[in-house]
């Protein structure tokens, strides 16, 4: 039978290079000032899909909320195998904590129709608090798996999964629909040389209307013209409003976001005192009796 399967990933910022200088005023990431990164393990459940589609001939569908140039981390899917990509962008968006994000991926969810499987990575670098996936789940009624590192099977019904606990691993079962997050237990693939030629010239409506107000392109016609010309040969990233999904506005973006950041800051580790200690009997000695007398041993 034929499966859909859904990924959510997230173009991040680096927060290697995050400073307290990359801050906004109303406690939102200033991601313009930050170099943007496809999220870790994000790419892991990419990967699984892949699998997936490769096993079960699954079809692949990658979604993504974010500014217009998220639709980088939609080519960067395609480049790597998946089948469609869906990018949602309004200002309404911004903002938004893991409540309104998953509000508006649930509502994406509904709007994709009947679906399988729906893969996120366990969390993503910016926020670390593994969060999105569950409350997406709770918001579609669906069961959900957690830590996930592999699925052992999939059937008409039921879907098998191996997941990761402290000490080892558990396999578990659960019906379909369902949600899984992926720890990183696999190796996610390139990109694909053929796949990166073909998909290169994929455009969203906003890049092609840029491209168009860039050439000075006014025809409307001539837009739509090429808007269904990339539709016809699969080089199309369906681009999705607040509107589009039918989102309330009082759920999503700061509006929907209980959760406020107060400030951030960079944490810098260095290394304290140090006392060099001869490699003898009685240095050693020494130490010893040191530690003893501070109370650090004894």
């Amino acid at each position: 039978m034929s499966y859909t399967v859904i990924v959510f990933v997230k173009q991040v910022p680096d927060t290697q290079n995050i400073t307290g200088e990359a801050m906004k005023p109303d406690g939102t990431v200033n991601r313009a000032a930050l170099p943007a990164i496809f999220n870790p393990e994000d790419l892991n459940a990419l990967e699984l899909g892949i699998q997936l589609k490769e096993r079960y001939g699954a079809k692949l569908i990658v979604g993504t909320m974010g500014p217009p140039n998220a639709a980088e981390v939609l080519r960067e899917s395609l480049y790597r195998g998946a089948d469609e990509t869906i990018l949602l962008t309004d200002r309404a968006f911004a903002g938004a904590d893991t409540l309104a994000t998953s509000y508006a991926l649930s509502c994406c969810a509904k709007k994709i129709g009947k679906f399988d499987l729906i893969l996120c990575g366990r969390q993503a670098i910016d926020g670390d608090t593994a969060q999105v996936g569950p409350q997406l789940a709770e918001k579609l009624k669906i069961p959900q798996v957690s830590y996930v590192e592999n699925v052992e099977e999939l059937t008409k019904k039921r879907v098998r999964a191996r997941r990761s606990i402290e000490g080892g691993f558990e396999v578990v079962e659960c019906p379909l629909p369902a949600l899984m997050t992926v720890v990183e237990a696999n190796d996610p693939r390139p990109s694909n040389v053929k796949k990166i030629m073909l998909y290169k010239k994929a455009k969203t409506r906003t890049e092609l209307s840029k491209a168009h107000s860039d050439a000075n392109y006014t025809d409307a016609e001539l837009l739509k013209e090429e808007e269904d010309n990339l539709r016809k040969v699969g080089l199309w990233i369906e681009e999705l409003s607040a509107s589009d999904i039918g989102a309330d506005v009082e759920r999503i973006g700061l509006k929907g976001s209980p959760t406020k950041v107060k400030n951030i800051q960079s944490v810098v580790l260095t290394g304290a005192d140090f006392k060099v200690v001869d490699p003898t009997e009685a240095g050693v000695n020494s130490l010893m009796h040191e530690l003893i007398e501070d109370h650090t041993l004894g």
